[in-house]
């Protein structure tokens, strides 16, 4: 039987899972006889998993190993197996909580310091819990009701990795029956095709789960199986699953997921190197080099100070508080692990990169966190920290577009951003199991940003308290929404194809077609990301919903002093005292939001605020946060707006800013073109949602172009398809240029002189990047 992907996530396995069946210290380890080859893999299992590289009598390590075995010793004194559960508080099917606290007592007993270590008693209970959560729930004749993942990768994982741990513990006759549980849950044939639910991250899991088996019983054939079958992970793809040649990483089909199912991959794989290293079955794929080049491509560009944003985190971002860090600590583990199998330069620069993260995350201790998170890693981390020929990387200066998976990182000493949207490929959001049943409009182009000191603006309980209709930069119809609207996993995605833009590294021009999310809503959003702002501008906001239509400014979970400029330029300062909407007169120009930024408004659109408090969540909690957003009435035709977001800037900056109208020039601002120029910055900038011209630059087609002159007499000239689908496109600029200096392949002719013009072939098949030219101007 051969079944969908979306069967599988839909029904979350049910039924259909059933038809497809159909260090430093000494440690406490007994080997297995046997191949020597697996007793290898035993160590380095161990090792790897468990914990090395450590003085156990050190701190924090001989606290912590303490607690972890004061730990097992309750959970074993507590052990009192019946039909119903293993421990009286944790009923089967408990998929979770049994496997994690046999597993925990395996450690015990496996790691040096817990005062349990190496005892026989313990490696006892470990193996009869096992044994008889086997009997009870993980029984061969078993029905695998509920999601299929619990079956073939959370539950096996778990067991087995407790088994390896405790090593001959674990009789003859347990081992075997553990063994033919896994295989009936997880049979070759699951391997066999990449496809459905056994790809990407689902895949390096399912290949993890077959290794340990193959550890169990030192079978090399499953050892050889689990190596093959890592194959299809490493290359890069076209469409579906896994990684692009942009750094985009997609999980679900529709979903970036770095932070999620590419973290888990990312520590899949890490792991597998080194356990597998200088074995038989050593990993040598060619396109394993992909893999290390995901690490400054896919992965780093979003961690910000050590967390992981949150806009490539599908359905898990409301998880729990501060989960982004967590995400971000777990990658940097696996980029500092994975450094073993790299070489050298890279080893260098990634112990780098993750020492200015563990140095600049101040809102949750990276060496704190990890002494309960993993050992190794704190060992790791601790190597290099203590390591003066190691530098501390600072946060990279730039910009980053993946086009495919429609998301923006914009980089500036003291701030950070990034651009969540949604396209024909990229679901508006992702919702499943429960999680993020209202991320509505994260793909609306929610447009987050970090400032100094503000490292935790999305971690501390935004998700469950924020107005999900009312997410920063994001333009959304009012209509209310169900929780868990739409198609579960991603499959949300919208009809529009233009998504993407230029960027030439430094600077970049983004632009959304913007179909809104179960809403007749449409919208044409352009972001331009220069040094000191983000300029916003939107056009053709259009609907029929019978709603207002609201375009949020921004939504800041802060309880600041908020100050507004009146039509006789005397402030306005909002205060917790005042909660009620503030419509800001039609003159106003700005607005400013202390030890956050500053925001401008250049044809003095009429602002609305709103100072609140907000309760949200299971365990309910309560924010303050101050909204800015600007109100297109109910049904707009062709409504517009342009706002500048200008991040830690001072009250000062942001009204000296205001008050110079021709530091940024609006060239269009229409459903055919958005454009603008920066003269400061030499930046002339356009989205062409169709042919056209604005500002001295036509296009044969719809394209985004980002011209920058030099002062050294040059100018480059970035185009790129967001759509896909040009064979061909001339790009014209009205400026005298001499010639070319750097060409691009894609580039058929070049004409120079009063003006220059640019032909170039078929954009479609490069995924929406973008193709930069150099000239010598006149």
């Amino acid at each position: 039987m051969r079944c969908s992907r979306r069967l599988f996530l839909q029904f979350g396995g049910v039924g259909v899972a059933g038809a497809l069946i159909s260090g430093c210290a000494e440690h406490a380890y007994v080997e297995r006889p046997g191949d020597p080859s697996f007793a290898l893999l035993r160590r380095r299992w161990r090792d790897v998993t468990a914990g090395s590289g450590f003085d156990p009598a050190a701190e924090p390590y001989r606290t912590r190993l303490a607690k972890l075995g004061t730990t097992a010793a309750g959970y074993r004194d507590s052990m009192a197996p019946t039909g119903a559960s293993l421990w009286p508080d944790l009923a089967f099917p408990s998929f979770t909580g049994t496997p994690a606290r046999l597993r925990a007592m395996a450690r015990a007993y496996a790691l040096p310091g817990t005062g349990l270590t190496g005892d026989a008693n313990l490696a006892a209970a470990v193996s009869t819990g096992i044994d008889h959560y086997r009997r009870q729930v993980y029984a061969a004749d078993a029905d695998p009701v509920g999601n299929w993942w619990n079956w073939e990768i959370g539950v096996p994982k778990k067991l087995l990795d407790a088994a390896v741990l405790i090593g001959p513990h674990l009789t003859d006759r347990q081992s075997r029956a553990l063994r033919d549980a896994v295989d009936h849950f997880l049979p070759e044939c699951r391997l066999d095709d990449y496809s459905g639910t056994s790809t990407g991250a689902n895949r390096v899991d399912l290949c993890t789960v077959t290794l340990l088996r193959a550890i169990l019983r030192s079978d090399p054939d499953k050892a050889a199986l689990a190596v093959s079958a890592l194959s299809p992970v490493f290359p890069y793809v076209h469409e579906g699953d896994g990684f692009y040649r942009d750094g985009s990483f997609i999980q679900h089909a529709t979903v970036p997921y770095q932070g999620g199912y590419g973290a888990v991959l990312l520590s899949g794989l890490a792991t597998l190197f080194a356990v597998l290293r200088g074995s038989p079955w050593e990993i040598t794929d060619p396109n394993t080099q992909i893999v290390f080049d995901a690490v400054e491509r896919s992965f780093a560009p979003f961690i910000h100070d050590g967390f992981c944003m949150d806009l490539v985190s599908g359905r898990g971002i409301d998880r729990r508080p501060y989960g982004d860090h967590e995400r971000g600590r777990g990658i940097a583990s696996s980029i500092l692990l994975l450094g073993d199998a790299a070489s050298a330069a890279e080893r260098a620069r990634w112990q780098a990169m993750v020492k200015g993260w563990a140095l600049r995350d101040t809102c949750v201790s990276m060496f704190r966190a990890a002494e309960g998170d993993d050992l190794g890693f704190h060992a790791r981390l601790a190597a290099i920290s203590g390591d003066d020929a190691i530098p501390a990387a600072d946060e990279p200066v730039g910009h980053r577009l993946q086009t495919v998976s429609a998301r923006a990182v914009h980089r500036r000493l003291g701030w950070c951003a990034g651009l969540s949207m949604a396209s024909h490929r990229i679901g508006h959001y992702e919702h499943g199991n429960g999680e993020n049943p209202r991320g509505w409009h994260t793909g609306s182009g929610m447009l987050y940003w970090w400032g100094q000191g503000h490292g935790d603006q999305y971690s501390d309980s935004f998700w469950p308290t924020v107005d999900p209709y009312r997410l920063p930069g994001t333009t959304v119809s009012t209509r209310r929404l169900a929780d868990g609207a739409g198609e579960g996993w991603g499959d949300t995605c919208p009809p529009g194809r233009w998504v993407g833009g230029a960027t030439d590294g430094v600077y970049a021009a983004v632009g959304q077609h913007l179909n809104g999310f179960e809403s007749t809503m449409e919208a044409f959003k352009s972001w331009f990301f220069l040094d000191d702002a983000v300029l916003c501008l939107g056009a053709g906001i259009t609907s029929e919903d019978g709603v207002p239509v609201e375009t949020i400014v921004d939504n800041r979970r802060t309880d600041a002093l908020l100050t507004v400029n009146d039509p006789v330029n005397d402030p306005v300062n909002d205060t917790a005292d005042d909660p009620v909407d503030d419509p800001v007169d039609d003159a106003a120009g700005w607005a400013h939001l202390e030890g956050h930024g500053g925001y401008v408004l250049p044809g003095g659109a009429r602002l609305h605020t709103l100072r609140e408090e907000r309760t949200g969540g299971a365990n309910p909690v309560t924010r303050a946060y101050v909204t800015l957003w600007l109100d297109h009435g109910v049904d707009p035709r062709s409504a517009g707006y342009v706002y500048l977001l200008l991040p830690g800037a001072s009250l000062a900056e942001t009204r000296a800013r205001a008050a110079d109208p021709g530091w940024v020039r609006v060239l269009a601002n229409t459903a055919r073109q958005q454009g603008v120029r920066v003269p400061s910055l030499g930046i002339t900038a356009v989205n062409f949602w169709n042919d056209g011209a604005a500002g001295g630059l036509a296009a044969s087609a719809p394209c985004a172009v980002l011209v920058r002159e030099g002062g050294d007499g040059t100018a480059t000239l970035t185009v790129s398809d967001p759509r896909c689908d040009l064979n061909e496109l001339t790009v014209i600029w009205d400026r005298p240029v001499a010639e070319v200096l750097h060409g691009h392949p894609l580039l058929v002719s070049a004409a120079t002189g009063a003006a220059l013009t640019l032909v170039f072939g078929r954009l479609a098949d490069r995924g929406g990047s973008s193709q930069t030219v150099t000239v010598r101007l006149v």
